[in-house]
């Protein structure tokens, strides 16, 4: 049973940072990528990063290029995502998901139909 445990959320001011971890247990983690994605109130939930197996190739969404970082800690299981110079507009639940299938491209993992296990969601707020 692969579960995902995120942390490090909270509430921070416009232009401060947060970093996020989500554990994982239960499967050969560095044989997986990861995600990152984002739901704010209302909305549908977005591609934030992703980061293949080895850690060594990263993809990010638009919005949040040049702020945020995706990096992962294959002895500790671990993925993060720290968040630079936050904004209003990235206030949301912030969940990690590893996806259905080992050893893909880490251009695959935009879309949430290629994850089967999410955490249970970390909060960040951000304010002005």
């Amino acid at each position: 049973q692969v579960q995902l445990v995120e942390s490090g959320g909270g509430l921070v001011q416009t232009g401060g940072s947060l970093r996020l971890s989500c554990a994982a247990s239960g499967r050969a983690f560095s044989n997986y990528g990861m995600g990152w994605f984002r739901q704010a109130p209302g909305k549908a939930r977005q591609f934030v990063a992703a980061i293949s197996g080895s850690g060594r190739s990263t993809y990010y969404a638009d919005s949040v290029k040049g702020r945020f970082t995706i990096s992962r800690d294959n002895a500790k299981s671990t993925v993060y995502l720290q968040m630079n110079s936050l904004k209003p507009e990235d206030t949301a639940v912030y969940y990690c998901a590893s996806p259905k299938a080992a050893f893909t491209t880490i251009m695959v993992l935009t879309t949430e139909d290629r994850y089967d296990y999410w955490g249970q969601g970390t909060q960040v707020t951000v304010s002005s």
